[in-house]
C-alpha cells in the first residue's frame, strides 16, 4: 500500500520532474507535506511560504501544502522526498535520526535550550548551517530552522514532580535520545506516528505524551488528558528541506526567488512560533477539560536534575566536539544538576 501511494506520487509529480524548459508554459509545482493541523504554527508557515514563492516568482512556482498527513505519514514522508514524490518537507528534528544523521538529535536532549534566544544562536548560526550541510549525502537540502515551541508532558493524573510520570506510557517521535529522556523518569516510551497519538490517548494505549500546546491544542489531545504540566523540558522544531536533485534543478533565478521566500517564511516562522503557542495554551485552559499546572522554580530543577544524566549517555551518539560547541552557545551544563 505504502509503495503503491509513492508511485502514485511520483507519476503526479512527473510534471514538476520534466526539464524546465519543456514546460516554460507550466508553473513548476512544488508539493510541500506535512503532518501537523494548517493552523499550526509549521502549517501557517507553509501557507505564507506558498503565497511569497508565488508572488516572488510572478506565477513560476506553485507550491501545493498538504497538511495532516493527507499525503504521508510521519514514517513515509522521508522516504517520498529522496523518491521525489514531494519535493519538500518540514519534519521535526527527531526525524534525521533515522535517516543517518544522529547530530541531529541534539535538539531532543531534556533542558538543552532555556528559551528562544539560546535556541536561535545555534539554528541561526555556524553550528545549525553545519547540520544542514550533514543532510546532502542523503539526496537532501537543508533549507532553514522553523520553530515550533517547547514541549510540556500531560497524563490523566497530576504531574508536578519526576515520580508523578512514573511507569507512565508516553508517546514519544523515534528518537534515541527521547527514549532515554522517557527511561530517566521511569516511564515507558511508546514510539507512535503523530496522526495516530489522539486515538491511543482516547483509548488508554498511551497514557500522556509530550507536545508544544500548539500540537496538543490543534489535535484536540487536550480532550483526552486531563492534566498538562508546563515542564518546557524540551524542544521541537522543524527543518525545511527538500529534494536536491529536484532544488539544484531549478533555473537559478528561480532557486534565489526561493530562497527569499524561505528567508521571509522563517521570520514570519518563528514570529508566530510563541505567540501561536500562547494563544492555544489559552484555548486549552478555556477548554476546562484539561487542568494546566506551572512549576515552581524547585519543581523545575527536580526536573533538570532527573533529566541531567540523559546528557551524559547521549554524549557518545550525538558527538561531544558538538555538543560543547553548543553548550558554549547556549550556557548549559549538565553537570550542575
Amino acid at each position: 500500500m505504502r509503495l503503491a501511494k509513492l508511485f502514485f506520487g511520483l507519476a503526479a509529480c512527473t510534471l514538476a520532474a520534466t526539464p524546465f524548459t519543456a514546460v516554460a508554459q507550466q508553473p513548476i509545482v512544488i508539493k510541500f507535506s506535512h503532518v501537523v493541523a494548517h493552523d499550526t504554527p509549521k502549517g501557517l508557515a507553509a501557507e505564507y511560504f506558498a503565497k511569497r514563492a508565488a508572488e516572488l516568482t510572478k506565477g513560476k512556482v506553485k507550491v501545493e501544502v498538504y497538511a495532516n498527513s493527507t499525503l504521508y505519514k510521519d514514517k513515509e514522508e522521508m522516504e517520498a522526498l529522496q523518491l521525489g514524490a514531494v519535493q519538500m518537507l518540514a519534519p521535526s528534528l527527531a526525524k534525521f535520526g533515522p535517516l543517518g544523521v544522529k547530530e541531529f538529535e541534539l535538539f531532543d536532549l531534556p533542558y538543552i535550550f532555556d528559551n528562544y534566544e539560546e535556541l536561535h544562536k545555534v539554528t541561526q548560526g555556524p553550528v545549525g548551517q553545519s547540520l544542514l550541510k550533514k543532510l546532502e549525502p542523503k539526496g537532501v537540502v537543508g533549507l532553514a530552522f522553523w520553530d515550533n515551541g517547547f514541549k510540556s508532558f500531560s497524563a490523566n493524573t497530576p504531574i508536578k514532580t519526576p515520580a508523578d510520570l512514573k511507569g507512565k506510557k508516553l508517546r514519544i517521535q523515534s528518537s534515541k535520545v527521547l527514549e532515554e529522556e522517557i527511561r530517566a523518569l521511569s516511564a515507558l516510551p511508546q514510539v507512535m506516528a503523530f496522526s495516530e497519538v489522539y486515538q491511543a490517548l482516547q483509548t488508554g494505549v498511551v497514557d500522556g505524551t509530550e507536545n508544544p500546546i500548539s500540537n496538543l491544542y490543534t489535535q484536540k489531545m487536550y480532550e483526552v488528558q486531563k492534566h498538562l504540566a508546563l515542564t518546557d523540558h524540551g524542544y521541537l522544531g522543524y527543518a525545511v528541506i527538500a529534494n536536491k536533485k529536484f532544488w539544484e534543478g531549478l533555473p537559478a533565478d528561480v532557486r534565489g526567488q526561493l530562497e527569499q521566500a524561505m528567508k521571509e517564511s522563517t521570520i514570519y516562522a518563528n514570529k508566530i512560533a510563541k505567540e501561536q503557542n500562547d494563544k492555544d495554551l489559552e484555548g486549552v485552559k478555556k477548554s476546562g477539560k484539561t487542568q494546566v499546572y506551572t512549576l515552581t522554580a524547585d519543581e523545575k530543577t527536580a526536573f533538570k536534575k532527573a533529566l541531567a544524566p540523559v546528557h551524559v549517555k547521549m554524549e557518545s551518539r550525538i558527538g561531544k566536539d558538538l555538543l560543547q560547541s553548543v553548550y558554549k552557545e547556549t550556557g548549559f551544563d549538565p553537570s550542575k544538576f
